[in-house]
């Protein structure tokens, strides 16, 4: 049986998907993009089995279609699509991060014979572009379906089968269910840790020290708020209704801390870090989740000269990716803290194993 899918915006996300079923038994994917030398570079790249500039060449056959489109472009996408003449029985997807709103466009257009489900995989990486696509992006990560409750049932299995391809955990949700966990765990985050930043800079002006201490855990915990902001700009406008409730629990929780340092409450303040202490210990650590995870190791080097080329070296040559490395802290007499990034988690894990076998004092 063969099928043909179409990728519209051949990115990060895009690419990654079209790598997971080119090649696959029966299976054709066409890679769109309004840009010829984009167009040019899926091919070239092997990426996609073709690729086109023309939107209804891309879909006219298609049996699948991922919209890989930004939030904000997504109901655009959709009306274009509207006016095409599709395969019946064609399935409609897409991979934004908000759901309830691109679901009630699908839904206004009203289309007879096509089939909408909103997707979300919740996967990522610090690169961006094709360039980044890889078949491993998925693997071992959820990827969120947000069907409604009158969907086609045989429509809705036909794609989670094709998704099989990612290896993601598939994972079904009400769209505005959806967007209300993705908003606590990733949207207000977001929030918080730009509006942190924006803090500390103000104090800034006027104390550069502010800068200088705050490298290591303070940029660790605060990453997420150098997250590209156009982007995070449509999600949070499409997400705002939620994103506002949150702020508002948020704003109870902030004054609950002040009122518990007005009072020196000691007993509130253990209270409240064992509680989240003890819930954080029950989130999965093996398992990527909507924020991309950072795999790192620190690791004690003595100050001699040669040392970071020395375990650089030795990780080449055991074929183990070293995304980024960076000295924490190193003085004369005193062991320096070295940190090793890596993209992938298999290549963290035996990186772990390499240098502390080899007798470096390696933290996780």
């Amino acid at each position: 049986m063969s099928m043909n899918i179409a990728i519209l915006g051949v990115g990060l996300i895009g690419g990654s998907l079209a790598l997971c079923f080119k090649g696959k038994p029966g299976i054709t994917v066409v890679g769109y993009s309004p840009n010829e030398a984009s167009t040019i570079k899926y091919v070239a790249r092997g990426v996609v089995d073709k690729a086109t500039t023309s939107l209804e060449e891309a879909v006219i056959d298609a049996d699948v279609i991922f919209v890989c489109s930004p939030v904000g472009l997504l109901d655009n996408v959709l009306s274009e699509l509207r006016a095409l003449p599709l395969r019946r029985g064609c399935v409609i997807t897409d991979v934004g991060s908000t759901k309830a709103s691109v679901t009630r466009k699908a839904r206004e257009l009203a289309w007879e014979g096509i089939h909408f489900i909103g997707g979300h995989p919740m996967a990522g990486s610090e690169r961006s572009g094709v360039e980044a696509a890889s078949t491993l992006l998925f693997e071992n990560a959820y990827y969120v379906l947000t069907p409604e409750n009158d969907v086609d049932e045989e429509a809705y299995e036909r794609l989670v089968q094709l998704l099989q391809y990612t290896r993601a955990h598939i994972i079904r949700l009400d769209p505005v269910e959806h967007d209300r966990v993705v908003g606590a765990i990733s949207h207000l985050p977001h929030i918080v840790a730009s509006a942190l930043v924006n803090q500390v800079k103000k104090y800034n002006d006027d104390n550069d020290m502010y800068v200088h201490l705050a490298a290591g855990g303070f940029r660790d915990i605060t990453r997420i708020a150098s997250s590209d902001p156009v982007i995070w700009s449509d999600i949070l406008l499409n997400n705002r209704e939620v994103v506002l409730e949150l702020l508002a629990d948020w704003k109870h929780s902030v004054e609950n801390w002040m009122e518990t340092l007005e009072k020196e409450d000691g007993e509130r303040i253990r209270e409240a870090f064992k509680e989240s202490g003890d819930f954080r210990s029950r989130m999965p650590e093996r398992r990527k989740g909507v924020l991309h995870s950072l795999y790192d190791l620190h690791i004690e080097v003595p100050d001699t000269p040669g040392i970071i080329g020395k375990i650089a070296t030795l990780l080449g040559n055991h074929q183990l990716n070293l995304s980024n490395l960076q000295i924490i802290e190193s003085r004369e007499d005193v062991p320096g803290v070295l940190r090793l990034s890596f993209r992938q988690e298999k290549d963290w894990e035996q990186s772990n194993e390499l240098l502390t076998a080899m007798g470096y004092n390696v933290f996780v």
